[in-house]
């Protein structure tokens, strides 16, 4: 499992959002920033405080996964013609992690991690186990046979807590996921507020 497995719930409470829309967040209750002092942390941040705050936003949400990946996925964003924002998060979105979450075979990203470094799914019929693995549109994502049964796949696929996006298709029955194409922000299921476009800013700065 991730790092942030103990205190996930953290980065909700730093930010004052729901970042993956979960039901036993925090700030569902309680909206102050975590620490002894964090009801009275109220000052205006800066243009780079919100940057910054933005990146960590939207790095959490992917399973903080580290700055070495995100800046590696941001510099492709970057090379790439387009949208370096709208990039970016197509491509955080194209990770087999990010896919298998969405897919709703597991109930969390940080699970989905788990899930795929232990070796529980298949891309194109080939078993894949890293995380990070960048997906492309027409590629097949299953769950393997062995792993069907498991009680948090049976969970996830139960659940009707989040909502499968339209570019994937997903065969439930057959557990499995057709990767259809890299999506826009405007079609991605953030449950909170991501602006990318103040990431590329504090990359550019």
């Amino acid at each position: 499992m991730s790092k942030r497995r103990n205190a996930k719930y953290k980065l909700d409470r730093r930010v004052g959002e729901n970042v993956w829309g979960r039901p036993k967040s925090p700030v569902n209750s309680r909206q102050s920033r975590p620490g002894q002092h964090g009801a009275r942390r109220t000052s205006k941040p800066s243009d780079f405080g919100l940057q910054l705050m933005a990146k960590q936003k939207l790095k959490g949400f992917y399973g903080d996964i580290t700055e070495k990946q995100f800046r590696k996925v941001y510099d492709e964003a970057a090379r790439r013609r387009g949208n370096t924002a709208e990039l970016l998060v197509g491509l955080l979105e194209s990770r087999l992690d990010t896919v298998v979450y969405r897919a709703k075979f597991v109930p969390t990203v940080f699970a989905a991690r788990q899930f795929v470094n232990h070796g529980h799914v298949t891309v194109n019929g080939i078993r894949a186990n890293i995380a990070s693995m960048m997906i492309r549109p027409g590629d097949v994502i299953e769950v393997r046979e062995r792993s069907r049964n498991m009680a948090l796949v049976i969970e996830a696929m139960g659940s009707a807590e989040r909502d499968i996006p339209d570019y994937l298709e997903v065969d439930a029955k057959a557990m499995t996921a057709k990767f259809v194409r890299m999506p826009a922000l405007g079609e991605i299921p953030y449950a909170a507020k991501m602006e990318p476009n103040l990431v590329v800013e504090y990359y550019s700065s």
